[in-house]
This record gives C-alpha cells, sequence and structure tokens, in this order.
C-alpha cells in the first residue's frame, strides 16, 4: 500500500468527515481505489492553488545608466547653446538692419538740406551770365563740386521734361493746353527733382499739359 503524506492524509480526512463517513479504511475495499483518486485530485488543486497564492518575486530595480544621464545632459546643453547662437544671429542681422537703415536716412536728410544750397547757385549761375565772367566761374566751381558730391552718394537728378507724368516722382504745379503735346506729358520742369536709389528726396515740379 501507498504511503500518503502527512499533507495527503489531512486532506482526506477532511474529505472523509465532510461525506460522514468514519468507516476505517479498509472497510470498503472495493471504493478504495477511487478514494484514493479522489483525495489524489484534492491534494493537486490544493497544491495548485498554493502555487497560485504565492506572489512572483519582485524584479531587481534597474540602476541608471550614467553614461546615457550624461549623454542626455550634454544633449539639452548643446540644444540651448545653438537656441542662443541663432538667436544672436538674428539679432546682428537686426541690428545692421536697422543701423544701415538709419544712415540712409541720416543720408537722405542732409542731401535734402543741402538741394536749397544747389538751387541757389544755379540761380546766381545763371545771373551771373550777363554779368562778370569770373563771377560766374567761381560759382560754376562750386555748383560743379557740389554736384560732384552729391553723385558721389548716389543722388541722381530728375529732369522729366517730356516724360510722362508720374505722381510717384513728379509734383504737379499747373496745367497748360499745348499744342502737339498729348494730356499728361511734362511740359516745363520748374524745379528739378532728387532721388537716391529709390528713395524720392525731392520730386520734381512740372508743369503738365492738359
Amino acid at each position: 500500500m501507498t504511503r500518503r503524506s502527512p499533507k495527503e492524509e489531512a486532506v482526506r480526512d477532511q474529505l472523509r468527515d465532510r461525506d460522514g463517513s468514519g468507516a476505517p479504511e479498509d472497510a470498503d475495499a472495493p471504493e478504495r481505489p477511487q478514494e484514493e483518486a479522489a483525495d489524489e485530485a484534492a491534494v493537486a488543486e490544493s497544491e495548485a492553488v498554493a502555487e497560485q497564492d504565492q506572489e512572483p518575486e519582485p524584479e531587481p530595480a534597474k540602476q541608471p545608466d550614467p553614461v546615457a544621464e550624461l549623454e542626455a545632459e550634454r544633449d539639452k546643453y548643446l540644444q540651448l547653446a545653438q537656441r542662443a547662437q541663432a538667436d544672436f544671429e538674428n539679432y546682428r542681422k537686426r541690428a545692421a538692419k536697422e543701423m544701415a537703415a538709419a544712415g540712409e536716412r541720416a543720408k537722405v536728410g542732409l542731401v535734402r538740406d543741402l538741394l536749397p544750397v544747389v538751387d541757389n547757385l544755379e540761380r546766381a549761375l545763371d545771373s551771373a551770365q550777363n554779368g562778370g565772367a569770373g563771377l560766374a566761374e567761381g560759382v560754376r566751381l562750386v555748383l560743379s563740386e557740389l554736384q560732384g558730391v552729391l553723385a558721389r552718394e548716389g543722388v541722381e537728378a530728375v529732369e522729366p521734361a517730356g516724360e510722362s507724368f508720374d505722381p510717384t516722382v513728379h509734383e504737379a504745379l499747373s496745367t497748360r493746353a499745348e499744342d502737339g503735346a498729348e494730356p499728361g506729358v511734362v511740359l516745363d520742369v520748374v524745379e528739378k527733382g532728387y532721388r537716391m536709389s529709390d528713395t524720392v528726396i525731392r520730386p520734381a515740379r512740372v508743369v503738365v499739359s492738359a
């Protein structure tokens, strides 16, 4: 006869008590194999439940990788440095553009202040043509030098006689009917205009055909 473990004996006794059977093991010999099979099944079920109840051992915590941490910190500071460099480049370009614009405005203002001097010199030269030749020559030299300075700064005179009237660079002082002239054509230039690159410093004052 197979010897049972104390645990199996305890389970068998519980089952016998539940069934109300107090007969000794050898009282009912034909049913013994069935009882043993039932006892073994109960023991297996109890062991399976016990195994399920056992909690799995927790996995050991992963230790941080110092190399990965250093690489992440390096990448963070690299991104900050790149962003700072981009901001500085944008600031430098913006400052250079603003400085160039300020210099252009200052130059335009200076030229605008010099234009009345040019006008007066031209009028003086016209008046001196009837007077002494020495005075006329002196005025012509001063005017030529001043015009040379303006030309070196990119200033151009606008004399649109015979051209179509353009309100963006011309200022119409009056209109006049003219035989053979189409309407909207500049007949006379009362005062020359000046521009520097694409900036109109002073529009040309003209008489336009009606």
